[in-house]
């Protein structure tokens, strides 16, 4: 990631409209599963932490990071365990984890199916992986390339890259759907400034309380939706639900 953004990030992530928004949509999605007490959890692509004071309500959370300045960042929120490194090489053994959240990182990895099999790799059988992605590679722009992205998914290519990678995929929904038409405006209209030599700001300025809070409603009434279990077709990111076979499953697939 862009230093600048990453520093604009680590500023905004605990108020920014599109950060809690998140939040509240992962919130409702893990609310839905049958989390073991005790749980042992990873955030792989932990950012500032702050994700991981939510999942901590669920269980023992670890996570990886791999700027060491945001990696600190999380660290110091509540003592976490949080290691330097990249989703492809893991530092955990098989099998660690009963839930695994990545969420917007799989995009910014070359090759996001051997991401995706370490993470299988270290989630227990019957596991989750709870994985988010930015959608729609028409929606290219300015932004993606301040990211470091190396692509934009589409419900296929996100199903193909998981089942690839051993994964059964539960669930697959868009969100940040009623954001859609205002952000692919705004998202255009900075291929068309960049291809001019316009501005090369960022996209994470707070800005006003009262339209931050604005923003963030309608991410509040889509987390409702998601909570009850129903889908979203279309939307700005889409949200994966991904589970490693069990041992029984997989026994049975190899006919034993």
């Amino acid at each position: 990631m862009d230093k600048r953004l990453l520093s604009a990030m680590l500023d905004v992530d605990e108020e920014h409209w599109w950060y809690r928004g998140r939040r509240r949509i992962i919130a409702a999605e893990l609310s839905r599963l049958a989390i073991p007490p005790g749980a042992r959890i990873l955030d792989a692509g932990c950012g500032s932490g702050r994700t991981m004071v939510d999942l901590a309500r669920h269980g023992e959370v670890c996570g990886i990071e791999l700027d060491p300045d945001a990696a600190a960042a999380a660290a110091a929120r509540d003592g976490f365990e949080v290691r330097v490194g990249r989703v492809e090489r893991l530092p955990w053994a098989d099998r660690t984890f009963d839930l695994i959240t990545c969420l917007d990182v799989i995009e910014h990895v070359p090759d996001d199916r051997a991401a995706l099999r370490e993470l299988r790799r270290v989630c227990r059988p019957g596991g989750w992986l709870l994985v988010t992605v930015p959608a729609h590679p028409l929606l290219w722009s300015r932004h993606d390339e301040q990211n470091h992205h190396y692509r934009r998914y589409t419900r296929a290519s996100l199903h193909a890259a998981a089942l690839a990678a051993g994964w059964e995929l539960e669930r697959l929904t868009a969100f940040m759907s009623l954001l859609l038409v205002p952000a692919a405006a705004v998202r255009l209209a900075q291929r068309h400034l960049a291809s001019a030599g316009g501005d090369r700001g960022t996209d994470l300025a707070l800005g006003p309380a009262w339209l931050n809070g604005l923003l963030e409603c309608p991410l509040a009434a889509e987390a409702r939706w998601l909570g009850s279990g129903r889908r979203l077709p279309l939307g700005l990111s889409l949200l994966g639900l991904l589970r490693r076979p069990s041992a029984m499953a997989n026994g049975a697939a190899a006919g034993l």
